[in-house]
């Protein structure tokens, strides 16, 4: 397990020999990890591992096409619509433009948490595959996309196979692959699509989702070792700040809030447009009592980029300070959020399912996480329908679903801690004390309105003695 442990470090900057240090360090940790692990690997690339750019490999049918499965930098990517839109008034017969234009929609969406574009690159991949299904493989990659964007996994899955098949040496079609089959819970092949993705490209878009194999399997020093080659290999500094930013999340999940603290804030300086930077400060900076501070943050992020996520982390944050009102706006606008994201063919799934499960409606949790499973049937999926169904009660069905979270040996203390809650519901008070204790072994701070339920339950298994 050394390798695993311990991967080869990255040598200079750019460069051949860069290049394949790269891929041995990343080939032996996936391959090592899927065979130590037994069930197979993936990671949650698709909701969080994926959003940095994605450049093709060279070795693809269309050298010059690269660009256009390149996300353009949040502050360009208007004006990359504006040309593209201008490019297409006079030539609208180039199935290519039309596909890379549904691609920056779907990357609009996801910057402006507006699902409108998501509507508006629907037309704009029906317009590119209706001109050409025969060598557009950026019309499918903007169709996969589009889908994954829409948590339609399998649509997904379909169209990047799609793509593949008339250009089988494009990383970042390996890449959109990998995250729809992480999403359908299919972790053998996610993590094989992974290895073609580093075998083409070893750069960012691959070596931060092996760093997330790595993690899923429970094996945080590669995961942390991976990210920073990830870091290290990035071109731009969107990338540079999105592997900070997953360096503070492996930091602030394993209980380290400070070291996180200084991860976000090195992306920072790179990048100070990055949103989700603002997003870990916040958390960390609640972790360690600095609530101005983790407000000032959150208050950003949600001014920025109000995803749904972030929305209901800070409503929950404002509710542990007793913050009621403030709360409540928060949660009224993750309402009006979710009821837009219906309306425009986007199912949530996790995010209500939880949120639903912590204030008060069992019934509407459930609703959710029945759609939830049957779309994206991931891990974290797992966790949320066997809440789901711990608050409606059917605790011996939800344990089930509990240990099938936690089953790819990820240490999520989120999941322990439900999983602790649940036993503890079914009079299993050995293992409820187990699991709670393991959740605030593994982050004390996990989230500020469960660990202190946490901790109040541990101590009531400990007065039933």
């Amino acid at each position: 397990m050394t390798e695993l442990q311990h991967p080869p470090e990255v040598a200079e900057h750019g460069g051949r020999r860069r290049g394949r240090r790269l891929l041995m360090a990343a080939t032996v940790v996936i391959v090592a990890l899927v065979l130590v692990a037994g069930f197979g690997i993936a990671g949650h690339f698709g909701g969080s591992k994926s959003t940095a750019t994605t450049p093709t490999s060279t070795g693809s049918k269309t050298g010059d096409a690269e660009a256009a499965l390149n996300p353009a930098a949040d502050g360009d990517q208007t004006a990359a619509i504006s040309a593209l839109q201008a490019t297409l008034r006079t030539t609208p017969d180039n199935a290519a433009g039309w596909g890379t234009l549904a691609l920056d929609y779907v990357d609009q969406a996801r910057i402006t948490v507006n699902p409108q574009f998501d509507t508006m690159a629907d037309g704009a991949v029906k317009k590119s595959l209706a001109l050409d299904t025969t060598d557009n493989f950026i019309g499918y990659a903007a169709q996969a996309s589009l889908a994954a964007a829409r948590h339609q996994f399998a649509q997904a899955k379909a169209s990047a196979l799609k793509g593949i098949a008339i250009d089988g040496y494009n990383a970042a079609l390996y890449g959109i692959l990998a995250d729809a089959q992480t999403q359908l819970g299919e972790y053998v092949a996610a993590a094989g699509s992974v290895q073609k993705m580093i075998n083409l490209r070893p750069q960012t878009p691959a070596l931060s989702r092996a760093s997330y194999v790595a993690e899923l399997a429970g094996n945080l020093p590669s995961a942390v070792s991976l990210m920073t080659q990830a870091r290290d290999a990035a071109g731009v500094p969107a990338d540079t700040a999105f592997a900070d930013y997953y360096l503070g999340e492996l930091a602030r999940n394993a209980g380290h809030p400070t070291q996180a603290l200084t991860y976000y804030a090195a992306g920072l300086q790179v990048d100070p447009s990055y949103a989700a930077l603002y997003e870990g400060k916040a958390k960390a900076e609640a972790a360690l009592g600095q609530q101005t501070a983790a407000i000032a943050d959150y208050t950003t992020v949600v001014s920025r980029v109000p995803q749904p996520q972030y929305v209901i982390e800070f409503g929950e944050y404002l509710q542990s300070l007793g913050k009621t009102a403030e709360a409540q706006q928060q949660y009224a606008t993750f309402a009006v959020e979710n009821q837009l994201f219906q309306a425009n063919g986007v199912l949530l799934d996790s995010d209500p399912t939880l949120y639903y499960a912590d204030h008060g409606n069992p019934a509407k949790a459930l609703q959710f996480a029945k759609a939830g499973i049957k779309i994206r049937p991931f891990l974290e999926m797992d966790d949320a329908y066997a809440w789901a169904l711990h608050v409606n009660g059917q605790d011996a069905e939800a344990l089930t679903w509990s240990h099938r979270a936690l089953a790819t040996g990820m240490k999520n203390a989120l999941f322990y801690f439900h999983q602790g809650m649940i036993e503890k519901s079914l009079g299993d008070k050995a293992a409820a004390v187990k699991d709670l204790t393991t959740a605030l072994t593994i982050n004390p701070g996990f989230s500020p309105l469960q660990a202190p339920v946490a901790k109040q339950a541990l101590e009531q298994l400990g007065s039933a003695s």
